[in-house]
């Protein structure tokens, strides 16, 4: 019998009775769905990640030093100290900017904001030719913070947009706002970031550095933001910073230092290893579905004894017998997979709105992305495990007693 034929009786043997078929089939459905499902979102957030790392720059260096004035260390360095290593390495140093987290009482007029976010940095902090902050957002009115100002510790401001409409209702330019109840005159307001609510990114006050130390009352930062002169000099860049700190403080214990290529590799790495875990409990469906499928194949060999005994006696083979129960246990995985991988992608897009409207990021952020390879595999994998489990009935029919076959009522 030809492979062809094969398959005809098998589609007729599913239509003959649906509803088994379509339980038969439940397993496999629902397995390749759910690894169409995981790797769409897996592929879409690491995406979503990639972009935002991008925004922030693939040569950002983030340095955090522990202890300072703590007791951890009886050794300091200043920001002074990073800016004359920017200046001594131009070639591979493009600028830095200490980022000091500060809290304080903001408030305008009567009005207080108790969760605004106030950060002391410097000029470089801003990107002029990309029009953005090393944080990611855009400068949307007036201008950043400049040297002169960070240097004479000028009174002055950046707010983030809710602050700008929720306190001056959208003219915030020129006006004055109080930290601590020092006045400080808004000269920039950011572009929205987040969804402009009260706590949110958006919700952000930024002041020079020298500022913010005074504000939080220390004589040190913990926290630098490096710039590689591009992105092939981050490591020589990041070896630069490490050898410098290490030459102060004689141990690598209270410092910690990370570029933003090898963030994206370690998120990159943790979501691939948390796909793979969410793949193995989704392909426990798939086991299931492969039992079924055995399970429908054996009740089908014992159903049809009789058929499998007169066609041996009109001369079929053994491996007639077997060929055609393992293409109707594969025939069976396959329409299963085709069905879970058009739930899975059905799925995926509906996921991608859903996703997208909670992170606020609409059609140009998070979308989950079915691949042609994951789309392969699954089906491979689908028919695999439906020849697989098939194989023990259709061995079991093909080594029926032709005699006894027909003898069987």
């Amino acid at each position: 019998m030809s492979f062809t034929q094969s398959f005809r009786l098998a589609i007729k043997s599913l239509l003959t009775s649906k509803m088994r078929a379509l339980l038969t089939m439940l397993g496999i459905i629902i397995g390749v769905a759910a690894v169409i499902i995981i790797t769409s979102l897996g592929n879409g957030m690491q995406n979503y990640m990639n972009a935002q790392f991008d925004q922030l720059g693939a040569n950002l260096i983030q340095v955090q030093i522990w202890g300072l004035g703590g007791g951890m260390s009886s050794r300091t360095i200043e920001p002074d100290d990073m800016y004359e290593l920017v200046d001594k390495y131009p070639q591979y140093l493009a600028g830095v900017s200490p980022y000091v987290m500060t809290q304080g009482l903001v408030r305008h007029g009567s009005d207080e904001y108790k969760r605004t976010s106030i950060y002391g940095v410097s000029e470089f902090f801003y990107d002029e030719q990309r029009n953005q902050v090393l944080s990611g957002s855009k400068l949307g009115e007036g201008r950043f913070l400049s040297y002169v100002d960070v240097a004479r510790y000028q009174n002055v401001c950046v707010v983030g947009s809710y602050l700008a409409r929720d306190a001056f209702g959208g003219d915030a330019l020129g006006k004055t706002i109080t930290v601590n109840g020092t006045p400080f005159t808004i000269i920039g307001v950011m572009a929205e970031y987040a969804d402009s609510t009260e706590g949110s990114g958006d919700d952000v006050i930024f002041i020079p550095y020298g500022n913010a130390m005074r504000l939080n009352g220390t004589g040190w930062v913990d926290l630098y933001l490096f710039n590689s002169a591009d992105k092939d000099t981050a490591s020589l860049a990041k070896g630069i910073i490490e050898s410098r700190l290490y030459k102060t403080f004689q141990t690598d214990d209270v410092y910690y230092i990370m570029s933003s290529a090898e963030m994206m590799d370690a998120m990159d790495s943790m979501l691939n290893t948390l796909m793979l875990i969410l793949i193995l409990i989704a392909a426990i469906s798939l086991l299931v579905g492969g039992i079924g499928i055995m399970n429908i194949m054996l009740v089908s060999v014992t159903e049809r004894t009789r058929e499998i005994g007169i066609r041996k006696s009109l001369g079929a083979k053994g491996k007639d017998i077997r060929s055609q129960f393992i293409i109707e246990a594969g025939t069976t995985s396959a329409i299963g997979g085709v069905i879970g991988i058009v739930l899975g992608i059905i799925m995926a897009n509906v996921l991608t709105n859903v996703i997208a409207f909670a992170l606020g990021t609409g059609n140009d952020g998070f979308v989950a992305i079915p691949t042609l390879g994951g789309i392969a595999v699954s089906f491979g994998v689908s028919v695999g495990v439906g020849i697989l489990f098939g194989y023990l009935p259709a061995n079991k029919a093909a080594r029926l007693n032709p005699i006894d076959a027909l003898r069987y009522d």
